[in-house]
């Protein structure tokens, strides 16, 4: 079978299965790891160690599988509804909109292993397979550019010209040639600067550069320990993700709807109560979760958020579910509970500030309530 035809049937197979974008390239050394390796050199990944690992196989899929001759790069869609009114209220937690519905690892993974089946067992056209969805050693951004998918916005998504920027990347990794795509080579940004300027903790830094120390969603699920002081009041009611970027952009404007029945939101992740949620034990966290990426940020990284929430709505009505934060298990949850309540700082915040300061052990803890206090 020619390249042509099998590239023809992989693409038509991958939209059959629900993939919006699909490109590809021939096996070759990154061009953009040296940037990669430089915007970790300068610490912008944060306490994120994990992408400092694999160099070498980031840099050639091939040090990895040398088997590789060609890559499928895929888009899904998981822009499934916009966000209700409502979302606006400081009392409701805003979740970003790809942790509305099921895990998306799990979903996708089943789609890739469908196309990899139909490749080498259907087709019988691929002695070897490997695929990847937000995990592998594969710079996904750079492939899905090379594979003419579309260009890397300023606030470093990637975006298609007629379906936005609201994907997960994907790729499959072959040993057969395949047709290559023709490079997305014009940058369609122009001169908008929407999502910089909207970006509430200053984290888009340079055109196509973020500083994920301040990016709420590396704050809100990546960060395992305390959320830095001075960023907590620009998180608002961001529980889970961040979003404003891409709601900002204009070529999200008119981006078409995934009806992908795995995506589509549950009721209870789309705009949940923060006190409520503030009140989650181990057993209630791990039920409600259990298919959600949210379960990924762990229940005392969750909490750690929602207090943060609760002390930027600053209302007195959340000083019984902060009190139970204030005695929870996690010192992480205890912290930041302990800054919400300093935050709304009237006499039945401050007594229970007093009362945990008789009782409590841990310094950091003490810490933030004595901070708290002194607010």
């Amino acid at each position: 079978m020619s390249p042509s035809s099998l590239t023809r049937l992989l693409q038509e197979k991958a939209s059959e299965l629900g993939f919006d974008l699909v490109g590809v390239i021939p096996v070759s050394r990154s061009k953009t790891i040296d940037i990669y390796n430089a915007w970790l050199k300068k610490g912008y990944a944060g306490s994120m160690e994990y992408l400092e690992n694999h160099a070498e196989l980031k840099e050639d899929p091939r040090n990895l599988f040398p088997e590789t001759i060609s890559l499928l790069a895929l888009g899904f869609n998981y822009s499934t509804a916009d966000p209700p009114a409502k979302i606006k209220n400081p009392d409701v937690g805003c979740i970003s909109r790809y942790s509305w519905g099921d895990d998306y690892h799990d979903l996708i993974r089943s789609k890739l292993s469908a196309l990899e089946n139909y490749l080498c067992q259907e087709l019988k056209a691929g002695n070897f397979s490997r695929s990847f969805v937000d995990s592998g050693p594969v710079l996904e951004r750079e492939v899905a550019h090379r594979a003419g998918l579309g260009w890397i916005g300023k606030h470093s998504n990637l975006i298609n010209w007629e379906k936005g920027s609201w994907f997960f990347l994907a790729e499959l990794l072959v040993d057969v040639p395949l047709e290559a795509n023709i490079p997305f080579t014009r940058v369609n940004c122009g001169t908008c600067t929407s999502c910089i300027e909207a970006c509430p903790t200053e984290a888009i830094i340079a055109d196509r550069t973020v500083d994920a120390r301040r990016c709420i969603s590396y704050l809100t699920i990546e960060l395992k320990g305390a959320i830095p002081v001075k960023l907590r009041p620009k998180m608002g009611n961001l529980i889970f993700g961040c979003d404003i970027c891409q709601q900002v952009c204009p070529w999200n404007r008119d981006a078409p709807k995934s009806l992908e029945p795995g995506l589509q939101p549950r009721p209870e992740n789309v705009a949940p109560q923060l006190i409520e949620l503030m009140q989650l034990d181990h057993a209630a966290f791990s039920e409600r979760f259990s298919k959600s990426p949210i379960k990924r940020t762990k229940r005392r990284g969750f909490l750690r958020n929602v207090a943060v929430a609760l002390g930027n709505w600053a209302n007195a009505e959340a000083i019984p579910a902060l009190s139970l934060g204030l005695c929870d298990s996690e010192p992480l949850v205890r912290s930041h509970a302990a800054w919400a309540l300093g935050r709304i700082a009237d006499l039945q915040a401050k007594t229970k500030l007093e009362e945990a300061k008789l009782t409590e052990k841990n310094q950091e803890v003490l810490q933030e309530i004595e901070t708290a206090l002194g607010a």
